[in-house]
């Protein structure tokens, strides 16, 4: 299914890039903007991104590495100690 018409990205581009980002990187945040860097690609319109939102998040590996969870309550925890 195509999910960017002015860049003729598929959902099945989508999900290969995250694929491939998590294999290169297992600890990477995987953001749009990887994606579409991944692609070759440069965002235009923005009219895609609710759906290509949508499509990244239908794929297991685009899951914040489990390393990286709580890091903003872990940094909030420290600022209250200290102050």
């Amino acid at each position: 299914m195509i999910v960017c018409s002015c860049n003729a990205i598929t959902d099945r581009d989508i999900h290969a890039a995250i694929d491939w980002m998590r294999a290169s990187d297992p600890q990477t945040i995987i953001t749009p903007g990887k994606v579409y860097h991944a692609l070759g690609k440069k965002p235009d319109c923005g009219g895609c991104m609710a759906l290509f939102l949508s499509t990244m998040r239908q794929n297991a590996n685009l899951e914040v590495p489990a390393e990286l969870r709580g890091l903003k309550e872990l940094r909030k925890n420290t600022r209250r100690q200290r102050g």
